[in-house]
């Protein structure tokens, strides 16, 4: 491993003031608005430090560690599980540990999140089992073989990552991911959104959310796809045949299943499955008051396609028009529904 620190590249920019104060107002768990850094305006919370992103920006590699990059909501917390189990011989037992921190290191929470904000939204001595943003960060000194999740673009991650490190990612349809991101902005209260859908997308075009854009992450992560390195995935592809990207994932890390095992596995993995399973589904966070539990689960229905009834069709149009304009001149293509599902 090379020790050697890499200067971080970029600026972190506040957002203009009349933006700041929608996204205040919109999202209580950000009193402070959001900031932009990279390229294409990658968007962090205001209280994010250049100092927190260099640090990220040298996050420690090791050739035997496997991270996940997505944007959120792509399938991450699926695909963790998936990979995880592969890379670790099938060992459902040891897999009885919550996701994060126990498993799976989230690197950038801390400079995702408002802790102003968190102090506000999220009830204080509500139990035991605190919220604590550096249990979820996880421990970047542990023993490789490491699990690291990111939701940075490979643009904002070591620029050692790929070179060093197995990658897989996964995209997902933007419609799909919106929903599915307003669900997660109501459920949690450290976002603290509590508009409708329409107000949402309407923040989720302007890319005025933490962790936005969806496309241009997608996209640089697509041009990158032939790396021996990454193994891209799509979403809808493990929703139309998961077992066969089981197989793609487990020869991607090195390992051979029986179709006996891959059967079991997809079977652990499927979405009925999945949604019982505590591990997974941030069940351990649920008694710190940090979740809207009457707004349902963190796994919610895993399903491609449910935008459509959700979107109105003149959300619809809207959205398909700023699709269209990002997209131009790029080959990467979506899919937005299924005739089957797993």
């Amino acid at each position: 491993m090379s020790s050697e620190r890499v200067p971080f590249p970029f600026k972190i920019r506040p957002l203009e003031d009349d933006v700041q104060k929608k996204i205040a107002k919109d999202f209580e768990g950000y009193p402070n608005g959001l900031a932009s850094c990279n390229h294409w305006n990658f968007k962090l919370s205001a209280t994010a430090s250049e100092e927190q992103l260099e640090d990220l920006y040298n996050y420690p590699l090791d050739p035997r560690d496997v991270w996940v990059v997505t944007p959120p909501k792509c399938g991450t917390t699926w695909s963790q599980e998936m990979i995880w189990l592969i890379a670790n011989d099938l060992d459902y037992e040891a897999a009885k540990k919550p996701l994060m921190p126990d498993r799976w290191n989230f690197i950038e929470i801390a400079a995702i999140m408002d802790m102003e904000g968190l102090a506000k939204t999220v009830p204080q001595g509500a139990s035991d089992a605190a919220f604590d943003v550096k249990d979820l960060t996880g421990d970047p000194s542990r023993p490789s073989p490491r699990f690291v999740k990111s939701h940075l673009p490979i643009s904002l991650n070591n620029p050692r990552l790929l070179d060093t490190c197995k990658v897989v990612y996964v995209a997902r349809n933007p419609k799909d991911a919106c929903v599915s991101y307003y669900n997660h902005n109501r459920l949690f209260r450290d976002c603290g959104f509590n508009g409708d859908l329409e107000l949402f997308v309407e923040h989720f075009m302007n890319e005025t959310i933490v962790e936005t854009p969806f496309i241009e992450h997608m996209i640089e992560a697509w041009n990158l796809r032939h790396h021996p390195n990454m193994c891209f995935l799509f979403f809808e592809d493990m929703k139309k045949d998961l077992r066969a990207q089981l197989r793609k994932v487990a020869a991607f890390l090195g390992k051979s299943y029986s179709e006996e095992q891959i059967d079991k596995l997809a079977s652990h993995l499927h979405i009925d499955n999945f949604k019982k399973n505590p591990y997974v589904n941030m069940e351990h966070i649920n008694a710190s008051g940090a979740v809207n539990t009457d707004r349902g689960s963190f796994i919610r229905k895993g399903k491609t396609g449910d935008w459509k009834n959700h979107f109105t069709p003149e959300v619809t149009e809207k959205f398909d028009k700023w699709m269209a304009q990002k997209m131009k001149g790029c080959d990467l293509k979506y899919v937005e529904e299924l005739d089957h599902q797993d």
